[in-house]
């Protein structure tokens, strides 16, 4: 037996999910863009050494690296497209290379031994994004 050929109402239907899909897909990513772009300019790289302000630097699309260089050791830090992630450390367990590249306010990098923490902050007064609500 061989495959069917499409009816008329196959073709309309197929048609109808495809215009659905892009309607919802097409508006978000032209709007997101533009929204991605204002975010990231009322965004700033905020470095803590003891829990206390080091240097804030601004967050941008094009790379940056800045070493952080304090008694206990250094700590690399690379800010591009939209986000931070630290690149290098000479502390014993590396942990904090493994936090990845973060990109929203709330978002942290911590190095215990060399007690310095790197994160994103909103300055736009809106506030961070809430991941979860405990009860």
């Amino acid at each position: 037996m061989k495959g069917k050929a499409l009816k008329k109402g196959d073709l309309i239907l197929i048609g109808i999910v495809l215009i659905a899909a892009l309607a919802f897909i097409v508006p978000r990513y032209f709007f997101d863009q533009d929204s991605e772009k204002n975010h990231i300019e009322n965004r700033v790289v905020q470095i803590e050494i003891d829990g206390k302000p080091y240097k804030t630097l601004p967050l941008t699309i094009e790379e940056q690296t800045y070493t952080v260089k304090t008694d206990k050791g250094f700590n690399e830090i690379r800010i591009h497209d939209g986000g931070v992630e630290m690149i290098d450390a000479d502390c014993p367990d590396r942990l904090c290379l493994g936090f990845g590249f973060v990109t929203r306010p709330g978002q942290q990098i911590v190095c215990l031994p060399h007690r310095v923490s790197v994160f994103i902050e909103d300055q736009s007064g809106q506030g961070g994004e809430v991941d979860d609500v405990v009860g």
